[in-house]
This record gives structure tokens, sequence and C-alpha cells, in this order.
């Protein structure tokens, strides 16, 4: 069916800009702005942790300009109960996820990309599915909670192994919450997102997604949808 094929290489072409625009801006952010942003989401993602105490859940190391900061998996490896375990994930040849158990910053290697990956034993694309609370990379969220990756398709793959009632946060740099973003079937969308001005922000992802986790700051307070 052409008008199909067209309106998909259409959407790829948004994304693929949108992904360009997004980079630069977050590229052209001053150090300090960096910081001081990872500051505030670290602040909201260890509140979270804190409220929730998983036992099992998933992150990842912040790479450049990406929120968070670098030292994230160790900020919130010192928020969880003492016999929680954090993953990160092990990009494979194929692109998909395998995660293996974050055990401090000394235990992490230089892989492809510019990712830092955790040594350990590989456990297997299908760990994050035990996860109670998984935190994932994206450049932008928009309020259906359609997220815009680096377009390898990992994450939509890790994404579609997570069961319906688990939390799914990105952390964000303020303006990429935005209205609407392109999107293609294959695009999983998540719960919630951090950002530094608003922190968490649970998003409508239609009709039975709700859980129990409300929009909040690190001092307590609830924002509105």
């Amino acid at each position: 069916m052409p008008e199909f094929s067209d309106e998909a290489e259409v959407t790829r072409v948004t994304k693929r800009d949108t992904r360009v625009d997004l980079l630069a801006r977050r590229r052209a952010l001053p150090p300090t702005a960096r910081a001081e942003a990872a500051g505030r989401v670290q602040a909201e993602l260890v509140a979270l942790v804190r409220r929730l105490r998983p036992r099992l859940m998933t992150a990842y190391v912040p790479v450049g300009s990406e929120p968070g900061g670098a030292d994230l998996p160790e900020v919130l490896r010192s928020a969880l109960p003492p016999d929680a375990q954090l993953l990160l994930p092990v990009l494979r040849p194929d692109l998909d996820l395998d995660w293996a158990a974050y055990s401090g910053p000394d235990a992490l290697a230089a892989a492809g990309r510019g990712i830092r990956e955790p040594i350990g034993p590989r456990l297997g694309v299908a760990a994050v599915t035990g996860a109670e609370l998984v935190v994932v990379p994206a450049l932008a969220v928009d309020l259906r909670g359609r997220r815009l990756g680096r377009g390898g398709g990992s994450y939509d793959r890790a994404l579609a192994r997570v069961p319906g009632v688990t939390l799914t946060v990105v952390p964000l740099h303020d303006g990429e919450l935005v209205e609407a973003l392109p999107a293609e079937p294959h695009d999983r969308p998540v719960r919630a997102v951090v950002t530094p001005a608003d922190g968490m922000r649970t998003l409508d992802n239609g009709p039975g997604t709700a859980h129990s986790v409300a929009p909040h700051t690190s001092a307590g307070r609830t924002r509105g949808e």
C-alpha cells in the first residue's frame, strides 16, 4: 500500500530530524546547567526509589549530555534497600539489551557508542521482566508516554518485555516533555518522566495504565497533570 509506505517514511524522517534538533539542544547546554539538572533529576529519582523500595530495578549510565549524570547508577544504588539489586544494560551485537548487576563504578567498562557497561555475569534479555522500577533514556517523551530514542530500537525491545504494571520512568532535561512525537508501531510508551523543574510526572497512556505513583517533587509537593 503506497499510502502506508509514504506515511511510514514521513514518520521516520520526522523522527530523524527531531533527534538532530534535540541532540543539538543538549550539546548546547553549559556544563553548569547540566550539573544542576543532573542533581535535581537524581534527587527526584532517589525520592522515588526510597518510596517504592524495589527489590530489583534497572537503570543505565548516562553519557555526554544525557540527564542524570554519569554517577546516576551509584546514586540509585545507595538509595536501594540493602538486599536490592540494580541492573544495567549491556548492548548485544544485534542491538538488543542484555543485563548485568551493578556493583560499583570500578566494575564498569567502556563499550561501543560511548556506553559504559557492567562487567559482571550476563543475566539474559529477560532479566528486565522482574524489575519493579525501570529507568530508561530518551531524547524526548510526549504526553501520551511515547518516547523518542536514538533510533537503534534497543529499549523498545526491552520495554516490550516489561509487564504493563511496572513503572517505567525517563529522566529528561526541561523542554523535552512535549505535546506529541511521531511514533511507529514498534515504539513502546513509558509511564512517567522526571524533569529538573517539574519533578516527576505520570503520563496518560490510555485505559488500564494507571498506577499508584503520583507526580511529586523531592520536597514532597504534588504537581498537577
